[in-house]
């Protein structure tokens, strides 16, 4: 078959032959879908081979297919950008003019579908993860190394702060994935799902000369005397939320935002304070922790926090998550 038979402008035994196959076809997907880089495919084949017939054959199209996207992107353009000589066919100035861009068009095209694959595959992409301080300790650290062991090319950006603070945030799709510890009594923001990690045992810190510092646990009771080491004025933003609605009411002197600041007051000797029991193992040493008796207990609710449409690799990491949480249960007091 001739290209100035299969020009655009040929119809007839052409359109059927193209009617007939195209459905087969990338051509024929591209054009009915409104894909414009299927143009700028065929444009780049036809000038590369200088023939329809050969660009088709390249393509995997019908001629008349390849033929008709030139033709669409003539229109568009508003120019010819080939001449149809009797055999085979040379660009224009138009043509020429256009080419380059056609190029950058097809590679940009091409680097897209690549980060695209990439984000879809886990081979690449950004994950924005946010958590409370605590759980910066273990859980969080544990599943993001396994996680960068089975992602390697997936970044993770961790941000620490107050799980409010990383439920906004989540809900402003500022962050893909929290680790959060919300109130039991306080439904998530709007978009947001909680998925339940696990909830973790409290433990009371004590200075080693302490006189419960050796036993076996203690009762909440037995503690309502002690001055308490709090991060918030406000107790139902501490750690000893669950412990106000056990029945402790304790009595606070110190306050001190942060863990060393904390632990070191403990170690001072100017008060106790709640641990939650997957930081355990980085309390100082100087430092005694006593478990609290099984009936009075505070335990914290642990769940990660996601928008409604999870990315992949947020989706990833809930699961490596699960996966930790699951082996935390079996060594938490």
């Amino acid at each position: 078959m001739q290209d100035t038979h299969g020009s655009p402008h040929g119809s007839g035994a052409h359109g059927s032959e193209a009617h007939g196959s195209e459905a087969h076809g990338s051509a024929a997907g591209s054009v009915a879908h409104g894909l414009p880089h299927g143009l700028y495919d065929a444009f780049l084949a036809v000038a590369r081979s200088g023939s329809f017939t050969a660009a088709a054959r390249a393509l995997g199209y019908t001629q008349s297919a390849v033929s008709r996207q030139v033709r669409s992107l003539e229109e568009e353009w508003a120019a010819e950008l080939f001449e149809r000589l009797p055999r085979g066919v040379r660009l224009t100035e138009a043509g020429r003019a256009l080419l380059p861009h056609a190029e950058a068009v097809r590679d940009r095209l091409a680097a897209a579908r690549a980060e695209l694959t990439a984000l879809r595959t886990l081979e690449g992409g950004l994950l924005r993860l946010g958590s409370f301080s605590s759980a910066t300790a273990a859980l969080v650290p544990r599943a993001q190394a396994a996680f960068r062991e089975r992602h390697p090319g997936v970044v993770v950006t961790r941000v620490e702060g107050p799980s409010v603070k990383h439920l906004a945030l989540v809900a402003a799709g500022e962050e893909d994935l929290a680790v959060v510890s919300p109130a039991v009594d306080a439904p998530p923001p709007t978009g947001v799902t909680l998925h339940h990690l696990l909830d973790e045992p409290l433990l009371v810190a004590l200075e080693r000369g302490h006189r419960y510092a050796g036993r076996r646990d203690v009762r909440l009771a037995e503690l309502s005397g002690e001055e308490w080491i709090v991060g918030n004025e406000r107790l139902e933003d501490t750690l000893l939320r669950p412990a106000l609605a056990a029945g402790l009411r304790p009595r606070t002197g110190l306050l001190a935002h942060d863990w060393i600041a904390k632990l070191g007051a403990v170690a001072a000797g100017l008060g106790v304070t709640l641990v939650p029991a997957l930081a355990a193992s980085s309390v100082r040493p100087d430092v005694a922790l006593v478990t609290i008796h099984p009936d009075d207990v505070p335990y914290r609710r642990i769940c990660a926090a996601s928008p409604g449409a999870p990315t992949a690799a947020a989706t990833a990491f809930l699961e490596r998550l699960r996966a930790t949480a699951e082996e935390l249960r079996a060594w938490t007091p």
